[in-house]
């Protein structure tokens, strides 16, 4: 997971409109505020179409670690991104990484071509001793119809995609951790035909815990203590202490012993 720094830009994405640009500033925005990611933190990043998100850690000096969903996706990305980057293709909801392997696990555009996206969310912080960011389209937007949020938010107009509240998101991972110290917010908040109006004026709207967004983004803390594989699991100090072992746990543990 080294980090090249002499590559430190590239093209990532269909950022070729004043709106995307806008779109992507204001996700970014939020990202940083809610992850606050720090250099030297490894990152796992799951998603397709991740190039500028990627950006946002490498900006960061973190060491960066990505997966998409096709061996396509990936070489398509590689292109993109260039050296530096350890990219593979895998199932998000079967990650093939060790427990706590990493510091921050970000999942963008992920859960809403998930078959089972909470699996994903329990494989996120299975993998992760730190901090879990989830970023996904918000059904209760008000920023106009869903399709023209797909479109607008790089997703094809024809693909059959979910949106979720964070009611949906929080119920997903009630029990794998405990949400106390959970941040969330969202942006966007108007339609794209009165963009030229509302930029100046969105960024007068509050964000933090905001329902009302297209974008939505949620961060916890995630932190996990193993004692042995026949013990139970313990958390150190954001797990519930009574939901017993994290999912695959158990399973994660009997695969790095058979390796």
């Amino acid at each position: 997971m080294g980090l090249d720094q002499q590559k430190t830009e590239f093209s990532a994405g269909p950022l070729k409109t004043a709106l995307s640009r806008y779109y992507f500033t204001r996700q970014k925005e939020l990202i940083l505020e809610l992850l606050v990611p720090r250099a030297g933190e490894r990152v796992l990043c799951i998603g397709d179409d991740l190039g500028d998100y990627l950006q946002i850690f490498r900006d960061k000096w973190c060491q960066l670690t990505g997966l998409v969903s096709s061996v396509e996706m990936l070489q398509t990305l590689r292109k993109k991104v260039g050296d530096g980057i350890d990219l593979y293709p895998g199932n998000a909801e079967d990650l093939p990484f060790s427990d706590d392997e990493f510091d921050v696990v970000f999942i963008i555009k992920a859960l809403e071509t998930a078959g089972y996206p909470q699996k994903i969310i329990s494989e996120a912080t299975r993998v992760c001793s730190g901090r879990v960011f989830i970023g996904f389209l918000n059904k209760y937007s008000f920023a106009g119809n869903r399709w023209k949020i797909k479109r607008n938010f790089g997703f094809s107009v024809a693909e059959k995609i979910r949106f979720f509240s964070i009611r949906e998101i929080k119920k997903m991972a009630t029990g794998i951790v405990d949400f106390q110290n959970v941040k969330w917010g969202s942006v966007i908040y108007f339609p794209a035909v009165i963009y030229d109006i509302s930029a100046e004026i969105e960024k007068l709207v509050p964000h933090m815990k905001n329902p009302l967004g297209a974008f939505m983004g949620i961060s916890f803390p995630v932190k996990y203590i193993y004692r042995a594989a026949q013990n139970p699991l313990v958390g150190s100090y954001q797990l519930k202490a009574d939901t017993g072992p994290a999912p695959d746990t158990i399973r994660g543990m009997s695969r790095k012993k058979n390796k």
